[in-house]
C-alpha cells in the first residue's frame, strides 16, 4: 500500500527514489559481502586479525575520499550525471574483488570499491532530499536509506547459498559478481531522469571546493562530522565483526550465524521505517539521541554479559532496530544543514569523514581481540562511538520541516 508522501511524488521524483533505493541496496550488498566472506578469506590466505581489520578499514577510508569528491562534482556537474557513473563504478570495483588472486590485490580492489561505495550514497542522498517536500523529507530519505538492510540481507543470502552451490574456489568469488546485472538496470533507468529543480535553479557560479569550511557553515560541518563518526563507528564495529564473533565465540555454523544476523537485519529494517517517521514527527535530534541510547543498552547486554544463545537471538532484533534505525535521519539532517550549492560537498564530506574515521574501529577491534576477546572488544568500541552520537544530537540545530536553502553561504 502506497503511503501519502509517495502518492504526492511526480514521475521524476519517483525515479529518483527508486533508483536511489536500488543503488543503496547494491551499495550495502557489495560492501557487506566482505564481512560474510571474512572467515573464508582468513583461512584461505592465512590472514592475521590485523590484516582482516585493515581490509575493512581501507574501504571505509577510501569511501571518505570518494564521497567528498563525488559530492563536490555533483554540486558542479549535477546529481543525475554523477549517479550514472557511480553505479557502474560500484559494480565494476566489486567484480574486481572476486577476481583477485591474493591479499595485496584484494586490498587494492577494496580501496577502489570504497571510492565508488562512498560516492553512490552521497549523491543519491542529495538527490532524494532535493526531490522531497519539507514535511515528508525525513520519511522519503529514510525510506530510501532503508535499502541498506535489504542489501545487507542480500549479502547474507548470497554468502550462504552461492558457496554451497559452487566449487570452493568460485564459491567465495561469485557473490562479488552478482551485482553487475542489476547495476546495469539501475543505470538504464537513471538515463531517463532529469536534474532536480533545486540544482537547475543554481547560477553558473560555484563556490570554492573548501566552501563548507567557510566561517558561516564551519560549525555545521564540525557537528556533522562528530555525528557521523559516532554513527559509523558503532555500526562498522558490529557489521564487520559480528558474523565472525558468532562463529568464533559462539561456535555457530554458517547457517546458524545467518539466522542470528537475519534477526539483526530484520530489526534494522523496522528501525529505518520507524526512525524516518519519528524524525518527521518529533524531530531529528530526539530521534538520534533515543536510538543511540537504545543501541548502547542493547549492545552492552549482548557483549558485557554471557547471555544464552536464545537470549542473544531475541536481543538481535531490537539491536538492529536501534543501531541501524538512527541512520534513517542522517541524510535529511545533513542535507538541511547546507545550501544547494554546497549540499553535495557538505553532505559528502560529513557523512564520509565519519565513515573514514570509523574505519579505525574494525582495525582497533582486530588488534584488541587477544587482550579483550572479540565480544568485549566490539562492545567497548561501539558503545564509545554511540556516546558521540548523543553529544552531537544535543549540539546540532533542529531542522525538521525546514525548506532547503538555495542561496550560497557567503564567506
Amino acid at each position: 500500500m502506497r503511503t501519502n508522501w509517495y502518492c504526492k511524488l511526480g514521475t521524476n521524483s519517483r525515479l529518483a527514489f527508486w533508483t536511489s533505493f536500488a543503488g543503496f541496496s547494491l551499495d550495502a550488498m557489495d560492501v557487506q559481502l566482505y564481512a560474510f566472506m571474512l572467515p573464508v578469506l582468513v583461512a584461505l590466505w592465512h590472514l592475521t586479525h590485523a590484516q582482516a581489520g585493515l581490509l575493512a578499514t581501507v574501504t571505509l577510508v577510501s569511501s571518505a575520499a570518494g564521497g567528498w569528491i563525488a559530492g563536490m562534482l555533483a554540486d558542479r556537474l549535477g546529481r543525475v550525471r554523477l549517479l550514472k557513473i557511480t553505479i557502474l563504478g560500484l559494480a565494476i570495483s566489486t567484480c574486481f574483488c572476486g577476481l583477485v588472486d591474493g591479499y595485496v590485490s584484494f586490498l587494492a580492489a577494496r580501496a577502489f570499491q570504497g571510492l565508488c561505495f562512498g560516492s553512490e550514497w552521497t549523491v543519491g542522498a542529495v538527490l532524494v532530499a532535493e526531490a522531497a517536500a519539507p514535511e515528508f523529507r525525513g520519511r522519503m530519505v529514510g525510506a530510501a536509506q532503508s535499502a541498506w538492510p535489504v542489501g545487507w540481507g542480500l549479502a547474507a543470502a548470497s554468502a550462504t547459498l552461492i558457496p554451497a552451490l559452487l566449487p570452493p574456489d568460485w564459491g567465495w568469488r561469485a557473490p562479488f559478481m552478482i551485482g553487475l546485472p542489476p547495476a546495469l538496470l539501475v543505470f538504464i533507468y537513471r538515463t531517463r531522469m532529469s536534474e532536480t529543480e533545486a540544482f537547475l535553479q543554481l547560477t553558473r557560479a560555484r563556490p570554492a571546493w573548501n566552501g563548507i569550511f567557510a566561517a558561516p557553515v564551519l560549525p555545521s560541518t564540525l557537528k556533522g562530522c562528530l555525528l557521523t563518526t559516532g554513527m559509523h563507528g558503532g555500526y562498522w564495529a558490529i557489521a564487520t565483526w559480528w558474523p565472525a564473533m558468532l562463529k568464533a565465540e559462539r561456535g555457530f555454523s554458517t547457517a546458524t550465524a545467518s539466522l542470528y544476523f537475519g534477526a539483526l537485519v530484520a530489526g534494522s529494517f523496522l528501525g529505518y521505517a520507524f526512525g524516518a517517521w519519528l524524525g518527521d514527527r518529533k524531530g531529528r535530534r530526539e530521534t538520534l539521541a533515543s536510538f543511540a541510547l537504545g543501541a548502547t543498552l542493547l549492545l552492552l547486554a549482548c557483549t558485557l554479559y554471557p547471555v544464552s544463545g536464545q537470549a542473544l537471538l531475541l536481543l538481535s532484533f531490537p539491536l538492529g532496530f536501534f543501531a541501524l534505525g538512527m541512520f534513517s535521519v542522517i541524510g535529511a539532517i545533513l542535507a538541511e544543514l547546507y545550501p544547494t550549492a554546497l549540499r553535495g560537498s557538505g553532505l559528502g564530506f560529513c557523512y564520509n569523514f565519519g565513515r573514514g574515521m570509523a574505519g579505525i574501529t574494525p582495525l582497533l577491534i582486530g588488534g584488541s581481540i587477544l587482550g579483550l576477546g572479540l565480544r568485549h572488544a566490539i562492545g567497548l568500541y561501539a558503545t564509545a562511538a554511540y556516546a558521540l552520537v548523543v553529544v552531537a544530537a544535543f549540539l546540532l540545530p533542529e531542522t525538521r520541516g525546514q525548506e532547503l536553502r538555495s542561496a550560497p553561504v557567503e564567506s
